[in-house]
């Protein structure tokens, strides 16, 4: 079987809380503001994006069927770890069991560290230096009150457990590529607690661009097109850059279906991506192949190129799908989604 490395499993999380964008504008604008998605996620009292990513690599873990003792790598990508010192990856190695002989890191690459977090894994598995591994994105993302990212800024986790090509794998990741530039978009200083932005950099030089040339560079190295999938996610900060994106490389919106959630849920950070491709994979079919491109401000673009195997039909039904988190919430008012943020004190 050719390939880098085969998805044994894959798991989502996505808190129970919501917040309507009409809600944020009726308190900031008086309702004049045009929302760019419907609602979004709110992590609860008691969670982070630790607590999330554990929920989420459980999910992994079901599907895989394997014993997490032999698990070997835990790279988690996130740009909201809940201690500034100490890393995510130790804490959810021991409460999931996994190897002491273990590569345990945290990432950073703003919303694509966990497609970063992916690739590396998926080199130690090719490389045959480990059997198994995992890569998480999680995040609870930032915006600061009245800011254009506080409608979107959310919280979710999505995790995957990569193996050796074989045969009862759910996938296989036949290809991947990267492509970065140092393009100011979006950062936070150390000690500073909301991001900043460079807003007119947002669309063409910084998301469009690299997405684009990153979708283009493994088109290019491996002889497909558009049309040799049957399904593509995009980094989602919105509802309109990804069907725009998709527009321009020649995707039809059917190809986009079970890979654009952020209409629901908002931007999950370094989670968006991979948790619209959790959705796709409880969704796909043997012999369908995916696209996933990520974008990280900053600048930079994970392309993976994925090919479903006749194993993800016994796999589904091992843990929760995406749909059943996306499907349970419960709405809040600002005055509680400021509280379950801690940007007011109890």
């Amino acid at each position: 079987m050719s390939g880098l490395a085969s998805i044994l499993g894959w798991g989502a999380y996505i808190p129970i809380y919501r917040i309507e964008s009409a809600e944020i504008a009726r308190v900031h604008t008086k309702g004049g503001e045009k929302a760019p998605v419907q609602r979004k996620s709110v992590p609860g009292p008691d969670e982070d994006s630790l607590t999330m990513a554990y929920e989420a690599a459980k999910n992994a873990l079901k599907r895989a069927r394997i014993d997490p003792r032999l698990v070997e790598a835990l790279y988690i990508g996130s740009e909201s770890p809940p201690y500034a010192v100490k890393p995510s990856a130790t804490i959810i190695a021991e409460a999931l069991g996994f190897s002491r002989k273990l590569f345990g890191i945290d990432m950073e690459f703003a919303c694509k560290a966990g497609t970063t977090a992916m690739i590396s894994v998926v080199g130690l598995v090719n490389s045959g230096i480990i059997n198994y591994g995992m890569a998480i994105g999680t995040d609870t993302a930032q915006g600061r009150p009245g800011d254009e990212l506080e409608y979107t800024a959310a919280a979710g986790a999505a995790a995957f457990l990569i193996s050796k090509t074989r045969k009862d794998a759910a996938a296989t990741i036949e290809h991947v590529v990267s492509y970065v530039t140092d393009t100011p978009d979006f950062w936070r200083r150390e000690g500073e607690k909301f991001p900043m932005h460079t807003f007119r950099f947002t669309g063409e030089p910084a998301y469009f661009h690299h997405i684009e040339n990153a979708a283009k560079l493994l088109m290019e190295e491996t002889g497909l097109k558009p049309s040799d999938f049957n399904h593509v996610v995009f980094h989602q900060p919105n509802v309109k850059f990804p069907q725009r994106m998709g527009a321009m490389l020649g995707f039809k919106p059917e190809q986009m279906k079970f890979g654009l959630l952020s209409n629901e849920i908002g931007n999950t950070y370094a989670a968006a991506s991979l948790m619209g491709l959790t959705n796709v994979l409880d969704n796909a079919k043997p012999g369908e192949r995916i696209l996933v491109v990520s974008f990280g401000s900053g600048a930079g673009s994970d392309a993976l190129s994925i090919v479903v195997e006749d194993g993800i039909e016994e796999r589904k039904g091992f843990a929760m799908p995406t749909s059943y988190y996306l499907n349970r919430y419960k709405l809040v008012d600002y005055a509680v989604y400021l509280k379950y943020k801690r940007f007011i004190l109890r």
